[in-house]
């Protein structure tokens, strides 16, 4: 494509992040995160913010290139440090319900061959220190997340061209399936979202005791809680705002209950966990935690992730993915959940979202645990879908409908 048509897609990826995803309204301020090289489309988003009544949009800027250096040169004990300031900011934000958007387009090798133990304690130590205002004012404003086509992921994901070349293929995908380059996008994604609710409502009516999933290397059943509550499409947020907060989207999804999941699953793709590649692994689960893993890449990376909390080793989410959604028909690895997770039907490690469980956004604790919601530090999604899966949908009195079949709804709508 042409520099000017790069730049008239830009533009329109970034009203497409205001105005559909964030639904930002005038007079709110807007926090963006992203990586140094996501600078174009940040400006983008900046100018249609402003041109909305934005307050103010506000830049945390973070260099790649800095964090490896930390890992491989700042002395091991001090890998735990987080400033407090960090609390300061987010929770200035969400006090006021701004808006925030996160970019994803991080280097899926940035920490290959750093220590598992060091990218654990990290992490861990980043996760407790922002758990307080997560739990506080999780959904309280509309957020979004997104990607860029940054030099380092489009040469993981198009090794055989140069960066330059990698980067306006890896463009050209996220415009695709973004639906930024259709006549209407506005009117592209309305219309897809009326299709995913659909799906919300019709999963939401069957209340469905537990899914069963069958595939190569897969026989898992994931049993549902009572209250479940099938989210997908758009959210409503705690401000009023209603938004997208995935770009893109494919997917419907629940909580499972933490401690009915039983079996074994197969992950269908790699997982890309704080930047190590986790290949080619299965998870057997007893009573809701996972008891036996195995990976032929990165399993040191996947068991100290598991061993993060209590929790950690549990299942937070399940969603369903047809695998003909316009991702999955792409048939590119692209090695980041936020495109991989709309490719095919996942699950997540982890904390479960309060918003699938109905009333759960009110609960202590204690109540989201007994109603087989999980909490955790961590919420890891992986892959598990592929043309091969069959889920079928099991009622409180044992009788089952089909669900998936093949990897496509089973369900006519």
């Amino acid at each position: 494509m042409t520099e000017q048509e790069f730049d008239q897609l830009l533009g329109k990826y970034a009203d497409v992040v205001v105005h559909i995803g964030l639904n930002l309204r005038k007079g709110q301020r807007l926090l963006i995160r992203g990586i140094l090289e996501d600078a174009p489309l940040i400006r983008k988003v900046t100018e249609s913010a402003y041109k909305a009544g934005a307050l103010l949009v506000d830049v945390a800027y973070t260099d790649e290139r800095l964090t490896r250096i930390r890992f491989e040169h700042a002395s091991p004990e001090t890998l735990t440090e987080v400033p407090n300031w960090i609390l300061t900011r987010f929770e200035e934000y969400y006090e006021r319900m701004d808006a925030e958007l996160a970019i994803a387009s991080t280097d899926p090798e940035l920490l290959s061959g750093i220590s598992p133990d060091l990218i654990t304690a990290n992490r861990k130590a980043l996760m407790q220190k922002l758990e307080p205002i997560r739990s506080k004012y999780e959904n309280s404003s509309n957020w979004c997340v997104i990607a860029t086509a940054s030099p380092a992921w489009a040469s993981k994901v198009f090794p055989d061209l140069s960066t330059e070349e990698a980067q306006e293929k890896l463009w050209e995908e996220i415009f695709a399936t973004c639906r930024i380059n259709t006549p209407d996008p506005v009117a592209a994604w309305t219309e897809h979202t009326q299709h995913l609710k659909k799906y919300r409502s019709y999963l939401n009516e069957q209340r469905f005791t537990a899914l069963h999933y069958l595939a190569p290397g897969t026989d898992l059943t994931i049993g549902l809680p009572e209250k479940q509550l099938w989210q997908g499409a758009e959210a409503e947020f705690k401000n009023g705002i209603i938004g997208i907060p995935n770009l893109p989207t494919e997917e419907v999804f629940t909580t499972p209950h933490k401690d009915r999941v039983n079996g074994t699953v197969r992950a269908t793709m790699p997982l890309n966990y704080s930047g190590v590649l986790i290949e080619d692994f299965s998870l057997t689960f007893e009573n809701g935690r996972a008891v036996k893993i195995i990976a032929e890449k990165g399993e040191e990376a996947l068991r100290k992730m598991i061993e993060m909390d209590e929790n950690a080793g549990r299942l937070g989410e399940v969603a369903l993915v047809p695998n003909s959604s316009p991702i999955g028909q792409r048939g590119i690895l692209f090695y980041n959940s936020l495109f991989d997770e709309n490719a095919a039907c996942h699950i997540a490690l982890g904390n479960s979202y309060r918003e699938t469980i109905i009333g759960g956004e009110e609960m202590t604790d204690e109540e989201f645990a007994a109603n087989g919601g999980n909490k955790s530090l961590v919420h890891t999604d992986f892959m598990i879908g592929s043309g091969s899966l069959d889920i079928d949908g099991i009622r409180s009195d044992g009788t089952r409908e089909p669900v998936m079949r093949a990897g496509e709804w089973a369900i006519q709508l």
